[in-house]
């Protein structure tokens, strides 16, 4: 993990800033009001959601290896205590009025309501990521670090006061995969050839729904790379709402 500034890299530094192309296709981004996070049997996949006006829809959809989200995660909070030392605490975003109802949807329920184009269908891999704020806003990098070249495979903006919500949530769906696991070990210990899930969807890792939103670019970068295999988990927002995202702690039909 390092940082951008404007003066040009130490050529002796042992972790220098990392670069990557950024494709035509993908420089200008897109805005994301909430994510779904879901996990897979080698994977986390983010779906970045845009829940202004309708139909509500998938923006973006992102693959991570299992191995890449903690470094994720760490190069999240580490440009989060940057912004909190520049600017304060980002200003919470309101309450979702519908997180008090009677039943949460489940998460079939949340995608029949979710439009989804083809195009981000099988979404992008990403093996590392570089994180830039400015005073309102968050841009977030995508990469795809192959030889010879780093690539951005996806840019989204998320406004700054949901990036506590979405790094809370990021964190539960870590330790909700290490707690299955530590399970799958002791059945496995107990009941050797019982094994853990191939597939998890969307879960609520704090008991209660978590959401974020997503805003433009700017300010220092600090990076956080990966490499190895992936990590499943998951960790969403509550109902598709205009201003909030989806949860649910059902697993969504495949």
């Amino acid at each position: 993990m390092t940082s951008e500034s404007d003066s040009s890299p130490d050529p002796a530094d042992a972790n220098p800033a990392l670069r990557a192309r950024v494709p035509d296709h993908v420089a200008e981004g897109c805005f994301s009001t909430g994510a779904i996070v879901m996990t897979g049997p080698s994977e986390f996949i983010i779906d970045f959601l845009q829940t202004i006006g309708r139909p509500h829809r998938v923006a973006s959809r992102v693959v991570i290896p299992h191995p890449v989200m903690p470094q994720f995660i760490d190069a999240l909070q580490t440009n989060l205590d940057l912004y909190r030392n520049r600017f304060g605490d980002p200003p919470s975003p309101p309450a979702n009025p519908q997180q008090n109802q009677a039943r949460r949807p489940t998460p079939q329920e949340i995608y029949d309501d979710l439009k989804m184009p083809d195009h981000v269908l099988s979404g992008v891999y990403a093996n590392g990521v570089m994180i830039g704020h400015g005073a309102s806003e968050f841009g977030l990098d995508f990469l795809t670090s192959f030889f010879p070249q780093s690539a951005v495979s996806s840019r989204v903006f998320v406004a700054a006061g949901q990036v506590p919500r979405l790094l809370d949530s990021l964190k539960g769906a870590v330790r909700q995969l290490e707690q299955r696991r530590q399970q799958q070990t002791e059945n496995q210990a107990n009941f050797p050839g019982i094994g853990i899930d191939p597939a998890e969807g969307p879960s609520d890792p704090s008991g209660n729904p978590n959401s974020s939103d997503l805003g433009a670019d700017g300010g220092q970068r600090h990076n956080g790379t990966g490499g190895d295999p992936p990590n499943p988990d998951s960790s969403t927002g509550g109902p598709p709402s205009d201003n909030d995202t989806p949860d649910s702690d059902s697993e969504p039909k495949t």
